[in-house]
C-alpha cells in the first residue's frame, strides 16, 4: 500500500517539476496532535506516531523522528520503502542536511506551506536559496492522491464556565491587549488552537483528546476576528462572543484578511506556531514582530481557581486509577485481560467520575517488552494478553471540566526479576527527588532535570525522552513553555523559568528493548516557598494521587530521605482517595500505601 502511494506521489511530483516533497506532521495550526484530515505523513509512510517528518524524492524516501518512536517507527516502516532517520543519533543526518546533500542547484522542494511553521519554512528557504534550490509551497500533493481523505472536523464548540476557567473572557482579552500595547503591536495574529481556546474560554472536539476548535484569531485593541467554521458555533455562543466584540469569520478567509492589513501597521505573531503560508501572506509594507505568543505564559500560569479545580480532577482521577490497580491485581490470572481490555476497564472507572469528558490522549497500556516502546499504544494487531509475571506500564489521562490529568503507573503483575526491581526503584527515586526540589525563582527545567536522572546516571544509564512537560487546563496534555529536559533539540524553545501556578509532569523512565519498560509519572504545581535574602525560593506540590507499586520497590536502594518522601506521599494518597473506596478496596489501599 505505501509503495503504491509513494509511486502516485512521485508521478505528481514529476508533473509539477518537484524534486523532493516534504510532509510534516502538523495541521494548519502546527498542533502536536492532528485530526484525521491532516494525517498526511501517516498516509504516505504508515508511521502513526505523533512526531516526525517525511521527505520523498524521485528515488528515495525518509522519515525523521525522535527517540520516543525509534522502535515503533522501525516496525511500522518495514517493507514500506521509507528509511528511518533516528534524530539526534550519532552520524544521522538531519532532515535539512539530507535535503542540502540530495538536491542539486536548480531543483525544487515542495510542501504544503500551511502545514509547516513559519520559522522552519524561513530557515529552509534561506538554506536552500544558498544552493539555488527553489521552494514550491502552494501544493497539497498528498490531498491530490488521497481519494478517501476524511472531512475537515467541524465538532460543536462550547463555552467554558468561569467557575472552571477562573477568569472571564473580557479580562483575558484586556490582559493580552495590555501586552500588545507594551509591544507596540497593532495586530496580534494567533493560530495555536489551545491558545485560542484558552483566551476565549471556549472548548471543542476537533482533535481527538484535545478539546480545541479549528480556528485562527486576529486581535486589535478594539475587536477580535475569529476565523472558524460557523457550523460549529450555536447562535447562543455566537452571541456570547459578540458581546465581547468577538466576530466570527469563515475559517479559510484568514489568508485574504491578513493580506489586506494596511501598510504601516505592526503585526505580532509567533513563527514557531503560525504557519509558513500565513506568514508569507502578510503584506511587505507592514512591520512583522516575530515574538512568542502573548498568551503562552498567561495560559501556563494557572490561576487559583484553575489550580483548585485541577486538584479536584486529580482526586477523581486518582480514585479511578486506584480502583483499576486493585481490580488488576485481584483479577489477573482469573480471567483473560489484554492490553486493550485493560485500557477499556480503566476508561470504565474514569467514566464513573463526575464531569468526566474523555481521555486526554490515547491510552498507553503496554505489557512486558511492549513497554520499552515509549509511546506504544495497542491496536487489534499488536494487542497481547497480560500474564501473572512482569510489569504493565499504564500511561493514561483524562479530561474533566475541572482540568486535565496525565499519570503513569508501572504495575507488578507477578514475579519480577531483580533487574526490573532495581530499575523500578531507581526511576522512582528520580521521581521523588525531582518532586521534592527546592530552588530559587528563575530556575527552569533544564536546571532541575538532573535530579530525576541522577539515580540512573550514577550507573551509566539514561532514558531517551524529556522528564516532564507542562499540562493545559482542560486543554492539551502537552503544553509549554515549562518542562524538564537537560538538552534542547535544534530549533526548539528552551524551557521557561518556573512561575507559581505552572503545572508540570514528573516522569522519569527506563527502557530495555525486548525486555521491559518503566515510567513513574505524577503532575506537580509550582508554588512559592520561603523568601530569603538571596531570593524567593520555589517548590512543587504533587497533585496526582495514586499508589506506586511497592511490590517492585527495593528499600535498600533508597536513601532514608527518599523512603520518607515515598511514605509521606502514600500517606497523602490514602487520606485523599480512601473515602471514595469500598471496604475491600480501602483495605487493599492501606496495604499498598504501607510505610517502608
Amino acid at each position: 500500500m505505501i509503495p503504491e502511494r509513494l509511486a502516485a506521489l512521485r508521478a505528481l511530483m514529476k508533473q509539477h517539476d518537484i524534486d523532493a516533497y516534504l510532509v510534516p506532521t502538523d495541521d494548519f495550526h502546527c498542533s502536536e496532535y492532528v485530526g484525521d484530515y491532516f494525517k498526511c505523513r501517516e498516509f504516505i509512510t504508515g508511521f502513526t506516531g505523533s512526531a516526525g517528518t517525511a521527505v520523498i524524492t524521485r528515488d528515495a524516501a525518509g522519515l525523521w523522528t525522535d527517540g520516543r518512536y525509534f522502535i515503533q517507527a522501525a516496525r511500522q516502516l518495514e517493507g514500506s520503502g521509507v528509511t528511518l532517520y533516528r534524530m539526534g543519533e550519532e552520524g544521522v543526518s538531519t532532515m535539512e542536511e539530507f535535503l542540502l546533500d540530495t538536491l542539486k542547484p536548480g531543483q525544487c522542494l515542495g510542501f504544503d506551506g500551511r502545514t509547516m511553521t513559519a520559522g522552519q519554512g524561513a530557515k529552509l528557504e534561506q538554506k536552500l536559496a544558498e544552493k539555488n534550490i527553489s521552494i514550491s509551497c502552494q501544493l497539497d500533493l498528498i490531498g491530490d492522491i488521497w481519494a478517501d481523505r476524511p472531512a475537515l472536523s467541524c465538532e460543536p464548540a462550547w463555552s467554558l464556565d468561569v467557575k472552571y476557567a477562573g477568569k472571564p473572557r473580557n479580562e483575558k482579552l484586556a490582559e493580552i491587549r495590555k501586552l500588545m500595547a507594551e509591544k507596540k503591536a497593532d495586530y496580534f495574529l494567533l493560530t495555536s488552537l489551545d491558545d485560542i481556546a484558552w483566551l476565549l474560554n471556549i472548548r471543542g472536539n476537533d482533535i481527538a483528546c484535545n478539546p480545541v476548535v479549528l480556528s485562527y484569531l486576529v486581535m486589535t485593541q478594539s475587536r477580535v476576528l475569529l476565523f472558524a467554521q460557523s457550523a460549529a458555533f450555536s447562535p447562543e455562543l455566537t452571541e456570547e462572543l459578540r458581546q465581547d466584540a468577538v466576530t466570527l469569520k469563515p475559517y479559510h478567509d484568514v489568508y485574504n484578511y491578513v493580506a489586506s492589513i494596511p501598510a504601516g501597521k505592526t503585526v505580532l505573531l509567533d513563527t514557531s506556531s503560525a504557519n509558513y503560508t500565513l506568514r508569507r501572506s502578510l503584506p511587505e509594507q507592514i512591520t512583522v514582530l516575530e515574538d512568542t505568543n502573548l498568551t503562552l505564559l498567561p495560559k501556563a500560569v494557572k490561576n487559583a481557581v484553575e489550580v483548585a479545580n485541577m486538584k479536584k480532577a486529580h482526586i477523581k482521577d486518582g480514585v479511578a486509577v486506584t480502583k483499576f490497580i486493585f481490580w488488576l491485581k485481584k483479577t489477573i490470572g482469573k480471567e483473560e485481560i489484554t492490553e486493550l481490555s485493560a485500557a477499556d476497564k480503566l476508561e470504565e472507572f474514569r467514566k464513573q467520575g463526575e464531569h468526566y469528558i474523555g481521555p486526554s490522549f490515547d491510552p498507553i497500556l503496554s505489557y512486558g517488552s511492549h513497554a520499552a516502546i515509549v509511546h506504544y499504544s495497542a491496536t487489534q494487531e499488536t494487542n497481547i494478553p497480560l500474564q501473572q509475571k512482569g510489569l504493565l506500564l499504564a500511561d493514561t489521562g483524562g479530561q474533566y471540566l475541572e482540568g486535565t490529568t496525565d499519570i503513569t503507573r508501572t504495575i507488578v503483575l507477578g514475579e519480577t526479576t531483580e533487574k526490573e526491581k532495581e530499575f523500578f526503584t531507581r526511576v522512582l527515586r528520580g521521581n521523588l527527588r525531582l518532586a521534592s526540589a527546592k530552588f530559587l525563582k528563575g530556575c527552569s527545567g533544564k536546571n532541575l532535570d538532573y535530579l530525576a536522572r541522577e539515580p540512573l546516571w550514577e550507573i551509566g544509564e539514561d532514558y531517551n525522552h524529556g522528564t516532564g512537560h507542562g499540562v493545559g487546563f482542560l486543554l492539551n496534555v502537552h503544553e509549554g513553555p515549562n518542562g524538564f529536559r537537560w538538552k534542547t533539540a535544534p530549533g526548539a524553545r528552551e524551557t521557561a523559568a518556573f512561575w507559581e501556578g505552572m503545572i508540570t509532569t514528573d516522569e522519569p523512565g527506563y527502557y530495555v528493548e525486548g525486555e521491559f519498560g518503566i515510567r513513574h509519572e505524577n503532575m506537580m504545581v509550582c508554588k512559592k516557598a520561603e523568601k530569603k535574602p538571596c531570593g524567593q525560593f520555589m517548590e512543587f506540590e504533587t497533585i496526582t494521587l495514586a499508589p506506586f507499586d511497592l511490590d517492585a520497590v527495593l528499600p535498600e536502594l533508597m536513601t532514608e530521605k527518599e523512603r520518607q518522601l515515598l511514605n509521606a506521599y502514600h500517606e497523602k494518597v490514602y487520606e485523599k482517595i480512601s473515602p471514595y473506596l469500598n471496604e475491600e478496596e480501602k483495605e487493599w489501599l492501606r496495604s499498598a500505601t504501607r510505610k517502608i
